[in-house]
């Protein structure tokens, strides 16, 4: 046993296993293995599973002592699988013997049945003559009904005149369920005869016989739409009788529907017994609805007499209180009138809706005012679809007006929010131009302008404008958002060219006033008055402010609308202090003289005029007024020091370069005070040029005048080299070699303004020096 489970045990192991192998080839097949090859193949699969089963099982030696507990187990196995396949082939075997038995039953009951059939036949042939004979028997038995038809009919047909006479009594009576009732009836007596006469034809009635009937009975298809207008006639009224008394109304719709099961009926059985009376179907529920429609459409086309200019918007308010009414009658009371299938609320709704999409486009073929184009926007987009019509708290409250569609589609919406902006900007345009020439009128008045209660300047001129503009950006809001983004462009364009209107108006006014002085009396306060008005736009116009990438795509924005408002100002500015520069210009002239260097104080008259006319200013506001002051102050140093340049005057000796230089010096801090106590700081002031300049008069070594020019020039990069060539030649004693050192100087170090440079010899032009000539002075040259 010890040497089985040993590798020299293997090949007998291998052995054994061939000799399973052979024995599981076994014998050569028979031949009901070759009918059964399925039989076969898993006979081989069940020995060579179990063979592996049991070399798996005993394949060391201490496993056999349990193969004859396996051996019983198997054993015992195959005995239950045994009984049990023979207890299902017995059960197999019994049922094809109870077939086979059923099967021998039956064709013993075909057997007699055909012997049965057999003497039927036999007895059946010899009176097949007899049927022959009874053929005239049966038409006239088939005439005998159809005579006992029509005598049952004969009251009804004798009758039908009366009825008729009395349904219609009874329609004029408006006694609808009464007459509806008699016409079913007469109806009925004629679509039986019809039935009748058609069955006795052989299911086809012949045209002359139809007339023949429907001739006799013209009066109930008369009756019938007689009836059908009563019915309308109470339809059209829906809304006055369902809130009056609704037994009208109900009886219509109890009618409708009974026509409709007649005709339901009658389609069904038409189609087994292919007769349909004439008239049918009569559709009455659609037409029901059809003529709810009508009746809608009518009212609509009612209420259009009369109804351009402000009649629109009047007209539109009367379509929101009526539909609103009968939308009210229709959700509370109607609505418990009518069956639940038909929905008369959403229909009414969208019949409403339908109708409203045409009156309003028929309205937009109208060549629309300005208040009319407001009227149709504002009521579209906001008083339809809001709680004050369509989504009325009193109304269905599950009724979706969003899956009615809009009133009108985003295009014509856009279409119209631009041609309300068109018309809008149209009178805007000539509203700002008409405040304009009333403005420019008032500046030559013989009166001074307004003074408001902190004894500033004032014209309505600004109050008009953004009136203007306000108004109309608040309207264009209360419509939609973009209307207002579309309002606020143009309003912006609008302004911005208003603004350039006012600036060529002062410009206008200035070229008046040098003209005819007189004409313009007041010149410098209406000057002031304007002034005031832009910095009260300017801080009023924030209302204006748009989306940033929207302004982008407009071209015009709020700051820019600022940039053209300080150049307005700044134009009045420079009329006012145009306007002083020409009143001290006369002075000016005068400096410097020999006169001036006598110690004549021409100055002082500079102060006194300066003074008396910068005292207006008190009127206008900040910042203007310091601005005004800044701009007055810069003018008077620049005109002063453009004396100089004028070469009127050249110092002879040092004694009148001293003399000149202390008279600059006395004569800018005069100016510093004039400016100071007229409220200009001195840090915003510029009159330290003039101290600048009477250093390089008072400099008694020429030989330094480089290193002072080095300093001025540091401070003033805007000097060039004709004004210093100008002040050389005013001391009158800087040779030819020191100038040119000078001037080669400050064009090896050239300086560069800083970046809030305010300049001042930039606007002083040095006079061009005078070319000698070759002749002498005479008359021939």
């Amino acid at each position: 046993m010890a040497a089985a489970g040993s590798p020299g045990c293997e090949p007998a192991e291998e052995g054994t296993r061939g000799d399973g192998g052979a024995a599981e080839r076994g014998p050569p097949p028979t031949p009901q293995d070759e009918e059964w090859p399925e039989l076969e193949k898993a006979e081989k699969l069940a020995r060579g599973a179990a063979l592996k089963w049991a070399s798996g099982m005993f394949y060391r030696p201490d496993q056999l002592e349990g193969l004859s507990h396996y051996r019983k187990r198997e054993v015992q196995r195959n005995n239950s699988i045994q009984s049990r396949l023979k207890s299902v082939i017995q059960s197999y075997l019994e049922g094809v013997g109870t077939g086979v038995k059923q099967l021998h039953s039956a064709l013993d009951d075909l057997r007699s049945a055909r012997e049965t059939l057999a003497e039927v036949r036999l007895e059946w042939d010899p009176k097949a003559e007899c049927l022959i004979k009874l053929e005239q028997l049966r038409e006239v038995v088939s005439e005998h009904v159809q005579l006992s038809a029509v005598v049952c009919k004969l009251p009804h047909v004798f009758s039908l005149p009366e009825a008729i006479a009395e349904t219609h009594r009874l329609i004029d009576g408006r006694q609808l369920l009464e007459s509806h009732t008699k016409l079913m009836e007469l109806e009925c007596w004629r679509d039986d005869i019809l039935r009748q006469i058609t069955r006795a034809c052989g299911g086809t009635l012949s045209a002359q016989d139809q007339k023949l009937v429907l001739t006799y009975f013209a009066g109930v298809q008369e009756l019938s739409e007689e009836l059908a207008q009563e019915l309308w006639d109470v339809v059209v009224c829906g809304t006055t009788l369902v809130r009056k008394d609704p037994t009208l109304f109900v009886s219509a719709v109890r009618i409708i529907e009974r026509e409709e099961k007649i005709d339901s009926a009658l389609l069904e059985g038409s189609s087994h017994h292919r007769f349909l009376p004439p008239g049918r179907p009569k559709a009455w529920r659609q037409a029901f609805f059809r003529v709810t429609q009508e009746s809608i459409a009518a009212r609509f086309r009612a209420t259009q007499l009369d109804i351009r200019g402000h009649g629109l918007a009047r007209h539109l308010a009367a379509l929101q209180n009526n539909i609103l009414d009968e939308l009210n009658i229709v959700t509370h009371l109607m609505v418990q009138c009518c069956p639940p299938h038909y929905h008369i609320v959403d229909e009414c709704v969208a019949m409403y809706h339908k109708n409203l999409v045409g009156h309003l486009q028929q309205i937009l073929t109208w060549e629309l005012e300005k208040s009319e184009t407001f009227a149709v926007l504002n009521w579209t987009l906001n008083v339809y679809p809001s709680e004050e019509m369509m989504r009325h708290p009193d109304l269905y409250p599950e009724m979706d007006i969003s899956t009615l569609g809009p009133l009108l589609s985003s295009e014509v919406i856009e279409q119209l929010q631009r041609k309300y902006v068109q018309q809008v900007k149209a009178d805007m345009v000539e509203w700002m131009q008409k405040a304009l020439e009333v403005e420019f009128n008032d500046w030559f008045r013989d009166e001074e302008p307004e003074l408001d209660h902190e004894e500033f300047y004032q014209s309505t001129l600004p109050v008009i404008i953004l009136q203007i503009l306000d108004e109309n950006v608040r309207v264009a809001a209360m419509i939609s958002d973009s209307l207002r983004q579309k309002m606020v462009f143009m309003a912006v364009h609008e302004f911005d060219s208003f603004l350039s209107r006012l600036r060529d108006a002062l410009v206008e006014y200035g070229k008046e006033h040098d003209q005819d002085a007189s004409a313009s009396k007041y010149y410098v306060p209406y000057l002031l008055t304007t002034i005031n008005n832009c910095l009260q736009l300017s801080s009023s116009i924030s209302f204006l402010e748009q989306d940033e990438t929207a302004a982008l795509g407009f071209g015009k924005s709020l700051p820019s609308l600022y940039s053209a408002l300080d150049r307005t100002q700044k134009k009045a500015c420079r009329l006012l202090v145009d306007e002083l520069m020409i009143e001290l210009q006369p002075l000016f002239l005068q400096l410097p003289s020999r006169h001036w260097l006598s110690g004549f104080q021409i100055i002082d008259n500079i102060c006194g005029v300066t003074e008396h006319y910068c005292r207006h200013f008190s009127h206008a506001r900040n910042p203007a007024f310091k601005f005004l002051l800044s701009e007055c102050e810069r003018m008077v140093v620049i005109e002063y020091i453009r004396g100089f340049m004028q070469k009127r005057l050249q110092c002879k000796n040092p004694e009148e370069r001293v003399q000149a230089a202390d008279h600059m010096s006395q004569e800018a801090r005069q100016l510093e005070e004039l400016f100071t106590r007229l409220g200009l700081p001195q840090t915003e002031q510029c009159g330290s040029v003039i101290l600048g300049i009477q250093e390089l008069l008072r400099l008694q070594d020429p030989n330094l005048l480089s290193l002072e020019v080095s300093g001025f020039t540091a401070k003033y990069p805007d000097i060039s080299d004709d004004h210093i060539s100008a002040l050389l030649e005013f001391r009158g004693d800087v040779s030819r070699d020191v100038r040119n050192l000078v001037l080669e100087m400050m064009q090896q170090n050239p300086r560069s303004p800083p970046v809030n440079y305010q300049p001042i010899f930039t606007h002083i032009l040095v006079p061009a020096p005078l070319l000698s000539s070759c002749l002498r002075s005479g008359k021939c040259a």
